[in-house]
């Protein structure tokens, strides 16, 4: 059939499948060295390379690549052939295109191979990036005048050089479709240390067409590094390109163990996990790309998994979550009250479960539960707000400190949260146990909130842990982080505060307020500093007053609060003190409401204070949503 142009092709939905091993193959046909400069066969032993070509067509391959991989200036100047960069790749599209033409097929695209430079750039390596660049440029410029389809960059171990060769075409030519194939070693790390969920979305934001994975292991290693690939970056399309295996040495020669028998079970595999383009690396040769067209071209193929030695987490349902409550509010708009409990020094639940009825029933939207509130032991709070959903209905907001707990600790956590349905977060650091009741408890802290939010909403929301490994499928977390709208050095709060922005924070709960029009100057000082308009929603802290010496406390020793001297003398001269801190609470929220998107009441203690200015709040700033 003739052939749609290759991003068509892509849409259409159907797998795409490639070529094998040109490098093995060369240097079995040839009996070349394993070091041999195989791009250079091109033009000195023309008829192996096109031989190759042609036996991999025949065996059922839509995509051919040239035989350019190592054909840069760099390589070729360490086997002294660096004047024939130009040649080597014309010649190498040249032989591709007359494989196609005497395989009478008129549905097999070429792409233009391109590997690493073979020799580091800073700061890892001797080479400037405008060198980089400029042999990238010379290899490609050779490639794009003869005529492919595409560009595969493959067997990157190094994605930031992946990138600049990217940069490259896409500034000699933008419209070019791309394959762009990393590798990964140890432990699924890049070169640089980098997990693949990381490395698919930077390549993703590059804007290529296919971002893979190639080389590196057998098919079960990249078996799991698609999957953490895909769980990254679900919109995408993928390709898949494994060795035979893991090579041995035999009598002088490389061999790989992989079948084509396993290899055809490896293309419904990397198909059911997301691969649109697959293929074979180093080992294969077109017995294995034929098994894999026999397994394609079958009209149904059952899920073969290749992930050993963990429970199979592929059968579990991938239905999509819900979005939260307090998601859809945000993103409505809808002005949100809720208020903060803390749980309590038993495994009494009773009093807090009916202290939060009566919030529900004053029209809360949602109870925001805290993690150890001044260091002092409390229930867990998992626990609370699990009951208190479970039980109740109402959705919380779970308090998530970062201090206390390692990186195990906060990753098994957060998936502990996520299978009781705690689906919003408030990362914050949390307070040092030197303050509360056990001075000497550890107060480790591996993570910082700015941090931990981009491993929720950049990793552990895109099926990746910390390490880049599935966590099974996406979480669905709405993550808030801790802002101070009224600190002293507003410039550092901006900057701490746009770095958990980046990182995806979906809302910021703010520290207590007394006097708005700090507000207003925290949002006209974000402007100036960043450029452009605050909008991250604000949930703001209100903490009813009911005694003169609850205030004096708050004002003198509560890092971040400040209580202007014109409430203290009210709260101080009222007959009843309890009665004037909660109209003092109304006035503020009449005062902020077109300020902020909703309220963060914090009743210290007293729920029915709470429940009244809750009351009033949704009287006069929003519906309440109350069953």
């Amino acid at each position: 059939m003739s052939r749609l142009p290759f991003r068509e092709r892509l849409l259409t939905g159907a797998p795409i499948l490639a070529d094998g091993a040109m490098g093995t193959m060369l240097h079995h046909e040839s009996q070349a060295r394993a070091d041999a400069c195989f791009d250079a066969m091109n033009v000195d032993d023309p008829n192996v390379v096109l031989s190759i070509h042609k036996a991999y067509i025949a065996a059922g391959a839509e995509l051919i690549e040239t035989n350019t991989f190592g054909a840069n200036s760099f390589k070729l100047a360490s086997v002294g052939r660096e004047p024939h960069v130009e040649l080597y790749n014309r010649r190498g599209v040249e032989l591709a295109r007359l494989a196609i033409a005497e395989s009478e097929r008129d549905d097999v695209y070429i792409a233009g191979s391109v590997g690493p430079l073979g020799v580091g750039i800073t700061p890892y390596g001797r080479l400037t990036r405008e060198e980089a660049a400029g042999a990238f440029a010379e290899q490609l410029c050779a490639l794009l005048d003869s005529g492919v389809d595409l560009i595969v960059f493959e067997t990157f171990s190094e994605h930031r050089e992946l990138l600049l060769a990217i940069k490259v075409l896409r500034d000699l030519n933008p419209d070019l479709p791309i394959i762009a194939q990393a590798t990964f070693y140890h432990e699924n790390l890049s070169y640089g240390g980098h997990p693949p969920a990381r490395v698919a979305n930077d390549l993703h934001k590059a804007g290529v067409d296919v971002i893979g994975v190639n080389c590196g292991s057998g098919p079960a290693g990249i078996a799991e590094v698609l999957r953490q690939m895909c769980f990254a970056v679900p919109d995408a399309l993928f390709s898949a390109m494994p060795n035979a295996g893991f090579p041995e040495v035999v009598g002088g020669r490389i061999l790989f163990p992989a079948t084509a028998e396993y290899f055809a079970d490896c293309a419904t595999t990397f198909v059911n996990i997301g691969a649109t383009v697959i293929g074979g690396c180093c080992g294969t040769g077109p017995e294995h790309i034929a098994a894999m067209r026999a397994a394609l071209d079958q009209p149904s193929t059952d899920f073969v998994d290749l992930h050993i030695g963990e429970i199979d987490i592929e059968h579990e349902s991938h239905e999509p979550h819900h979005p939260t409550e307090l998601s859809e509010r945000l993103h409505s708009g809808q002005f949100t009250v809720t208020v903060e409990m803390a749980p309590l020094r038993s495994y009494r639940t009773d009093t807090l479960l009916k202290a939060a009825r009566r919030l529900r029933a004053a029209g809360a939207d949602l109870i925001n539960v805290a993690d150890t509130p001044a260091a002092r032991m409390k229930m867990s709070a998992w626990a609370v707000a699990h009951l208190l959903q479970s039980q109740l209905g109402i959705e919380t907001i779970l308090h998530f400190p970062t201090r206390g707990r390692n990186m195990l600790r906060v990753q098994g956590d957060l998936l502990a949260s996520h299978a009781l349905g705690l689906r919003n977060l408030f990362v914050v650091m949390g307070d040092p146990t030197r303050i509360g009741d056990f001075p000497d408890a550890s107060d480790v802290n591996d993570v910082a909130p700015s941090r931990l939010i981009g491993v929720i909403k950049q990793g552990m929301n895109q099926g990746v842990d910390m390490a880049g490994h599935s966590i099974g499928m996406p979480s669905s977390f709405t993550v808030g982080c801790a802002l101070n709208m009224g600190a002293e050095d507003l410039d550092r709060e901006i900057r701490v505060l746009r770095k958990k922005m980046r990182a995806g924070a979906d809302f910021a709960l703010g520290q207590a307020i007394f006097e708005p029009e700090r507000i207003r100057r925290f949002q006209q000082r974000y402007e100036e500093t960043a450029g452009q308009a605050f909008d991250l929603p604000v949930l703001m802290a209100v903490m009813p007053l009911h005694s003169h010496r609850q205030a004096r406390f708050l004002n003198n020793e509560v890092p971040g609060i400040s209580i202007p001297a014109s409430i203290m003398e009210r709260i101080a001269s009222a007959p009843n003190a309890r009665e004037t801190g909660m109209r003092i609470a109304q006035e503020l929220l009449d005062q902020m409401a077109d300020l902020i998107q909703g309220a963060y009441i914090i009743p210290a203690g007293d729920y029915d204070l709470a429940a009244e200015v809750v009351a009033y709040t949704k009287s006069t700033l929003g519906q309440s949503d109350a069953a």
